[in-house]
């Protein structure tokens, strides 16, 4: 039986607490060395925040490495690190991003916020699909939840959304996770 080499390119959705994260773990749990991106950050106070990501780490393998940053096209771009990656998630990236460019508020929003969201959705979306790093992504499925009540809410979702099309697009496999069960949307050729 022939074996085919993993995707380069994975993007797993899914719900809250619908175990995407576990899953994406599992795809890379036979790699010793996988360079595991949290782009969550600290949240200096926060006691139940740093239980989860106390929960995420004690879940990983010991061999593997931890990078908190939210600067993922420098690690998509980076050809030294033969490691896989696993970015975890690409909803706080798009939160941080938003943050950075202070796209929360509408006026900032109309007046170039927009924009810059944009333009940092698109270069990120350009290096996934340039990588030549095995990596998985984890994102939030936002399409299929309630309607938000404010319009920054909104504006997130919808950028959320068009941001998991264009990784979707570029990624070999895409995969949905419903209730721990991992539906295959996008099959990896082979």
């Amino acid at each position: 039986m022939a074996t085919h080499p993993a995707p380069t390119r994975t993007l797993l959705l899914g719900g809250a607490r619908s175990g995407k994260s576990t899953k994406a773990e599992q795809l890379l749990a036979g790699h010793p060395d996988v360079l595991y991106v949290a782009t969550g950050g600290t949240r200096d106070g926060d006691a139940e925040w740093a239980q989860r990501v106390a929960l995420h780490r004690e879940r990983r393998p010991a061999s593997w490495r931890t990078a908190e940053t939210c600067d993922l096209e420098t690690v998509l771009a980076d050809t030294a690190d033969p490691a896989p990656v696993l970015v975890d998630c690409l909803a706080l990236w798009l939160t941080s991003a938003m943050d950075e460019c202070g796209a929360w508020d509408d006026a900032v929003w109309a007046d170039g916020g927009e924009a810059a969201v944009q333009r940092r959705c698109e270069a990120l979306a350009a290096a996934w699909e340039r990588t030549g790093r095995q990596v998985v992504a984890v994102s939030n499925e936002v399409g299929m939840g309630v309607v938000p009540a404010t319009a920054a809410g909104r504006r997130f979702r919808d950028t959320l959304g068009r941001l998991n099309m264009a990784v979707a697009d570029a990624s070999e496999r895409v995969l949905l996770v419903v209730a721990g069960q991992v539906l295959t949307v996008k099959p990896a050729a082979g």
